[in-house]
């Protein structure tokens, strides 16, 4: 099986739909199927507001799969520790750029989650701006009984989400979460019954996309650089954000 029958970009007008196709084994994740996810980015068509991302089958994403990183490839653990350091860290930049494309500002993306989001799961189902969760789902952040560290992007947007102090102790317990958890920490937009899952992506979906394009992509790009203003700076964006929409509207902008 290649890395194309592994994870599937699927196309329809505004939405896409990214598909992680190996539900045999919980649709664990391998280097191959990273390059495809980073593929996807520069293959999105312009039209494309909202991207799904989905498991097939009963689970999000068990996580790495070991049987990968325990061989003896370019991309296994035995791999990545004869390059030299930084070459090393050069080739784990190249997996992050899988996950870090769905925080581009002209899309939002919505991580459906049911089953497992283990590991690499839950930093892919973190990538993503929003979390649409079935109630038995399990999340974790499972690197650490690997003596690993998370490595995918995911540890700034779980501080982001929760707070230091959680997510530490999140990440070096390695303990599973469950969905009312993850809801009550703020890791899920909301929580539904597995066969509720599709409808309620769905009906996310649709009220993104009633919203005007460029004024969603104005409060995605206001939002996810707050943290790092100071409120001066942050109200400073915000009259420069509504100017440039106030004369978008008035059919004058550049």
């Amino acid at each position: 099986m290649t890395a194309d029958d592994e994870v599937r970009l699927e196309c329809d007008g505004p939405v896409a739909i990214v598909t992680l196709c190996r539900p045999d084994v919980l649709n664990a994740q391998t280097p191959a199927m990273w390059r495809a996810l980073r593929t996807f980015s520069r293959d999105l068509p312009g039209s494309v507001r909202v991207v799904v991302v989905r498991g097939a089958g009963r689970s999000f994403s068990a996580g790495l799969d070991l049987s990968v990183a325990g061989g003896t490839g370019e991309d296994s653990f035995a791999g990545l520790t004869a390059l030299p350091p930084d070459e090393c860290a050069e080739r784990i930049a190249e997996f992050q750029a899988a996950f870090t494309w769905l925080h581009r500002p002209d899309i939002v993306s919505i991580a459906a989650v049911r089953g497992h989001a283990i590991g690499a799961g839950f930093q892919l189902a973190l990538a993503c701006d929003l979390r649409v969760l079935a109630d038995d789902a399990k999340l974790s952040m499972a690197e650490v009984t690997l003596g690993l560290v998370p490595d995918l992007a995911g540890t700034k947007r779980l501080v982001d989400l929760v707070g230091y102090a959680r997510a530490l102790e999140i990440c070096v317990t390695g303990r599973r979460l469950d969905a009312a958890e993850a809801q009550r920490l703020g890791l899920a937009t909301v929580v539904v019954p597995p066969d509720d899952l599709d409808v309620a992506v769905n009906d996310l979906t649709a009220a993104i996309l009633a919203g005007n394009r460029d004024a969603v992509v104005e409060i995605k790009v206001l939002l996810a650089g707050a943290a790092g203003r100071s409120p001066a700076e942050q109200q400073r964006a915000e009259r420069e954000a509504q100017t440039r929409r106030l004369r978008d509207l008035a059919g004058r902008g550049e």
